[in-house]
């Protein structure tokens, strides 16, 4: 009883009051620290690096950015990614890479005044998965969740003439060199080779091709046209 009477005299008191508050205070900040310390938090992977134009971005101006971009006598690798003055067939594709790591490949199938998905597959070591990729952007746009009945008979369609084997290849991210990247720039029926700087983080930018319809700007185009049946 004298401990209960003790606590609540004590309680009564506004100087024991504001002390007991900043007790309370304190050994809050002092968890807080202890925490911190315990459980430092984890670093944030930010980055602005990107490959491609930026959207509604002058044709030429990037064109020329990414000319530019080439520019150097480093022997270091490489991000870079190479854009087509047409789409190709993902079994053309080892005439472009010039045997370099290929890192994704980038589809789009155009269809006039319909907006269609851009497909971004990452890809594994190898030529032959890159070959293969194109029925893996086939499956993903077939799968993809779309938002009402343009969406979905869009996605069909899209999905059908990536199975199709459609000329639909528009992008290639790869790993080398400069001065590999500029003997694929010179190759006929490549429009682009954009590279990042050498210290650019992998799988931590983005992509976005400068696609075969893009001529004065790079825009998404109109989207009020009718959805072809195939």
């Amino acid at each position: 009883m004298r401990v209960g009477r003790a606590v609540a005299a004590f309680t009564r008191d506004p100087r024991a009051k504001r002390i007991l508050g900043w007790s309370v205070a304190a050994l809050l900040v002092i968890l807080i620290l202890v925490l911190g310390w315990a459980i430092p938090p984890r670093a944030s992977m930010i980055s602005t690096d990107r490959l491609g134009p930026e959207n509604s971005e002058p044709v030429a101006e990037y064109l020329a950015r990414a000319q530019d971009s080439l520019r150097g006598n480093d022997s270091a690798g490489h991000w870079a990614l190479i854009s087509f003055t047409a789409g190709i067939s993902a079994d053309h594709l080892p005439e472009y890479s010039g045997g370099l790591r290929i890192s994704d490949a980038v589809y789009h199938v155009a269809i006039d005044r319909v907006a269609t998905p851009v497909v971004d597959i990452p890809l594994p070591a190898g030529e032959a998965v890159a070959v293969a990729s194109q029925r893996s952007a086939a499956a993903a746009v077939g799968a993809a969740h779309a938002y009402d009945d343009r969406g979905v008979r869009t996605n069909a369609v899209v999905a059908a003439r990536l199975r199709a084997n459609c000329p639909c290849l528009v992008g290639l991210v790869v790993y080398g060199t400069l001065a590999e990247l500029r003997n694929i720039a010179a190759h006929p029926g490549v429009r682009a080779v954009e590279a990042l700087p050498a210290d650019a983080s992998a799988a931590v930018f983005a992509v976005a091709p400068l696609l075969p319809e893009h001529r004065d700007l790079a825009d998404a185009g109109l989207n009020d046209g009718p959805v072809p049946d195939n």
